[in-house]
């Protein structure tokens, strides 16, 4: 199985946002040592909580700065940009660094209306062709003409350039036929939802068809891990992100605490509860238990790579869950 990250860039507690740019820079650099296979940034906007908002400008410079690993999106939210425009930049990208860029797609908007009209420079986004606007950049991104009849008469420079793998993110299972029909790889933020299913998958497997972006079907799952030397360490660690979980699914926008502070507030048995059954997307224990339940649920749900999101409030504390799996997968 193949270890990978997905970085948000997160803002914690008493840093700035640029810290939490620097801190994403150094786990590039230590995900490249350790042997992780690639490093996708998300596209977060309006949000106080993370830093990542441009992930494309994090990928151009620290494509320069490592050496093995593949750098992509996960994802590049399609609806905020014109096709033209992420062909070109996408095939500039795999120009300057042949065989290690992913363009990872996604269909969601990445941050509230708010965001969302202000990209749009207040126009209403079209999210009703998402996928015909996937297919339009793949086509541009690989010299064709597309159906669209806007960018026909145009190329996406710089041409002939090659793109070895594509991806199309999800979280619901409603994009895996999409991603099957348009040969690209299928990444499940397992992370965000906690709804992924054998069946989705296995139909994901049976109607991909070959394409060229990707020969075979391919499956990577993100989920949120925090790994320590023991358990209690880990379950202490855990308690900011566990409660940023809850608090956004009561529709609250919380920042994220220090662990000392998460161990002192104040849960209702309801609450405890919701903590718990979020453990399906919160992985969290010892390297030896994380890793056996990572290569259990790869061996169940037939998927080659495993996506480690991990947030805690010491980035050396977070640089460390990212070692301690590397020691017992890699």
């Amino acid at each position: 199985m193949r270890l990978s990250v997905l970085d948000q860039a997160p803002v914690t507690k008493g840093n700035t946002p640029v810290d939490a740019l620097l801190k994403a820079k150094e786990l590039a650099l230590l995900a490249d040592e350790l042997g992780y296979y690639r490093i996708w940034f998300a596209e977060h906007h309006g949000a106080n909580s993370f830093a990542s908002s441009a992930p494309e400008i994090l990928i151009a410079y620290l494509s320069s700065l490592t050496k093995n690993i593949r750098l992509g999106t996960g994802g590049t939210m399609i609806m905020h940009y014109s096709p033209l425009k992420l062909a070109e930049t996408f095939k500039t990208l795999s120009a300057l660094n042949p065989g290690r860029i992913d363009f990872g797609a996604g269909r969601a908007p990445g941050g509230d209306m708010n965001a969302i009209y202000a990209l749009a420079e207040s126009k209403r986004p079209n999210i009703r062709k998402l996928y015909e606007k996937l297919e339009t950049t793949l086509a541009l991104i690989n010299d064709k003409i597309p159906a669209d009849e806007i960018f026909q008469p145009t190329i996406a420079a710089p041409a002939q350039v090659a793109l070895p793998e594509a991806w199309l993110l999800g979280s619901s299972g409603d994009s895996a036929l999409e991603a099957a029909r348009m040969g690209l790889g299928y990444s499940f933020a397992q992370f965000f939802s906690g709804s992924m299913t054998k069946d989705v998958l296995d139909l994901y497997k049976d109607r991909f068809v070959p394409s060229y972006f990707m020969e075979k079907p391919e499956i990577n799952v993100a989920y949120l891990v925090t790994v320590a030397d023991s358990l209690e360490e880990a379950e202490f660690e855990a308690g900011p992100a566990d409660l940023q979980r809850l608090w956004m699914m009561k529709g609250q926008r919380p920042e994220f605490l220090t662990p000392e502070e998460a161990q002192n507030v104040s849960l209702t048995e309801i609450d405890k509860m919701k903590i718990q059954e979020n453990r399906k997307i919160h992985l969290v224990g010892t390297k030896k238990m994380v890793a056996r339940q990572l290569e259990q649920e790869a061996t169940y749900y037939g998927f080659q790579e495993a996506m480690i999101v991990s947030i805690t409030h010491s980035q050396e504390k977070r640089l460390d869950a990212y070692r301690l799996l590397a020691k017992e997968l890699l």
